[in-house]
């Protein structure tokens, strides 16, 4: 079955303009027998280009009971995104062709979205050799030990040489082992009032200073993971004002959360953790200005049991593709704080500009004037954990389509009153 959506605003090109678009919806949809294409009255929706988001986790292989290849991107498809780029803290660790093989199967088989997976930069993400660069460099988007920094300064220069020449980027997270002292939230007002361990804004800019640093020295082409501290968007804008081949990316949580709003619940529990309020308003400056180049929702899910633990001893993650849209349009583009120019280069341009993702990545339908409350309940997702549950937001996505086919709808589209 095809379904014609009719007369919809389609954003192209930083505009909005009417037009129509169809999209196969296969074999689930009946209506009466008829294999003839119905149209939908599209008028109130708004169609646009699938996001892309450069940092998720999708667990498989090695911790399938938290996610898996085919939940997390049927998670992404319900949040409007078609295509995500999967982080290597996986097992086997992706250090080698042999290793990266599991997964690449695992996303032939049951990936719904285009799924890019990282190679890891060092074997086992342990840091201590290189993984296999050159051998996987085909088949990988870029390289990470996403979950731990590269703490080693003469093994990043190598990694960063040799990513070069292969032209890949390093994707970095940047995190100090010494400077962590047992920490598991922000080393800030909350976590002294509660007797907290706090991790330091120094141990996420240090390693930033040191790879710019590097990045100088090599020309490497390098990316910042999940900044959430006011040092690191000053270094950045820096390095970007010295014509360093810099990008980097932050997440929806550091935008509209901050330590003053945690809670003793492990769906508060990320890492890099909330920051002070003065942090979160550098990265709204940062987005504003363009030293942020892109939002990513670092969607990491956990079992229940995992998260369940409160903020000391829960699992460090929280999920987020089915909830960066509708949060960032209400909170972000409904308040003037970007136009929705802006957060569309955010999610789909700077990220397919950056990492040479074909921007043909699919489209999009939202509803943007349906407003409800963020209920776990209704995640696709595995992981349930996440600091906006019971948020009321702005935006409902209603379909997502790859190649002209629908990949997840929402049957109420079909059923109503526009439906012919």
């Amino acid at each position: 079955m095809t379904a014609i959506l009719k007369n919809a605003q389609m954003f192209r090109h930083g505009v909005f303009s009417r037009g129509d678009v169809s999209a196969d919806m296969g074999p689930r949809v009946s209506r009466g027998g008829s294999d003839s294409p119905f149209s939908v009255d599209a008028s109130s929706f708004v169609i646009l280009p699938g996001f892309v988001d450069v940092h998720v986790h999708l667990r498989e292989p090695g911790f399938s009971y938290k996610e898996t290849i085919r939940t997390g991107s049927l998670a992404a498809a319900h949040g409007g995104y078609t295509a995500v780029c999967a982080m290597p803290n996986l097992n086997p660790v992706p250090d080698s062709l042999e290793h990266l093989q599991p997964e690449l199967e695992a996303i032939r088989h049951d990936a719904v979205v285009r799924v890019l997976p990282y190679g890891a930069i060092t074997r086992g993400e342990q840091g201590e050799a290189l993984a296999e660069l050159e051998a996987m460099a085909p088949y990988v988007v870029a390289f990470s030990d996403d979950g731990k920094g590269v703490q080693n300064r003469n093994m990043m220069r190598r990694a960063m040489q040799e990513a070069k020449r292969l032209g890949k980027l390093i994707v970095a997270h940047c995190e100090d082992n010494t400077l962590l002292h047992g920490g598991y939230i922000h080393d800030g007002a909350y976590a002294r009032a509660h007797g907290h361990r706090g991790i330091c804004s120094e141990s996420e800019w240090r390693p930033i200073q040191r790879d710019l640093e590097l990045v100088r020295e090599t020309g490497c082409g390098y990316h910042v993971c999940h900044i959430s501290t006011k040092e690191s968007v000053a270094l950045i804008r820096k390095a970007k004002g010295e014509g360093l081949n810099v990008t980097c990316e932050t997440g929806p949580h550091y935008l509209l959360l901050d330590d003053a709003m945690l809670e003793e619940d492990g769906r508060f529990k990320m890492n890099p953790p909330l920051r002070d309020k003065a942090d979160r308003e550098a990265l709204l400056e940062g987005l504003a200005d363009g030293t942020i180049d892109m939002i990513a929702t670092d969607h990491a899910p956990h079992s229940a049991e995992e998260k369940g633990r409160g903020l000391e001893k829960s699992a460090m993650g929280i999920v987020g593709l089915e909830t960066a849209f509708p949060l960032l349009y209400t909170h972000l583009v409904k308040p003037g704080v970007i136009s929705f120019a802006r957060l569309m280069e955010l999610l789909h341009d700077a990220p397919c500009r950056r990492f040479g993702i074909a921007p043909d990545t699919g489209f999009t339908v939202f509803d943007l004037n349906r407003t409800y409350p963020i209920d776990p309940a209704e995640f696709l997702s595995m992981g349930r954990a996440t600091p906006f549950a019971g948020w009321s937001v702005q935006g409902r996505c209603l379909l997502t389509a790859m190649e002209g086919r629908a990949v997840w709808y929402d049957k109420t589209l079909l059923e109503g009153e526009g439906a012919e």
